[in-house]
């Protein structure tokens, strides 16, 4: 089994920040590009930012100039910093590779924004 563990949502209001935290396990962090990912009530799954292991990131195009992502090797962990947050921004957030193979999916982290 492998561990991702998401933490730092939070209820904010517009125009607020937040900060997400991933720690995953070694293997998949060593082996794999990792990514952020968010679901909206009633809708699918989606890409939100991913970092690969040449620094190369990816951003959808929602939160390019608002969200960074990192990530911090000897800690074993993946950072999501949001800026300008939107009410659109509502959903749970969820770590995992970016690319198969991926691991099993956690609980996710709740962000909430409110206008």
């Amino acid at each position: 089994q492998v561990q991702l563990v998401e933490s730092g949502g939070d209820l904010v209001q517009a125009g607020g920040s937040l900060r997400l935290s991933c720690a995953a396990s070694g293997s998949i962090f060593s082996k794999n590009a990792m990514g952020w990912y968010r679901q909206a009530p009633g809708k699918q799954r989606e890409l939100v930012a991913a970092i690969f292991s040449g620094g190369y990131t990816h951003y959808a195009d929602s939160v390019k100039g608002r969200f960074t992502i990192s990530r911090d090797n000897a800690k074993n962990t993946v950072y999501l910093q949001m800026n300008s947050l939107k009410p659109e921004d509502t959903a749970v957030y969820y770590c995992n590779s970016a690319s198969p193979p991926f691991g099993s999916w956690g609980q996710g982290t709740q962000v909430t924004v409110s206008s």
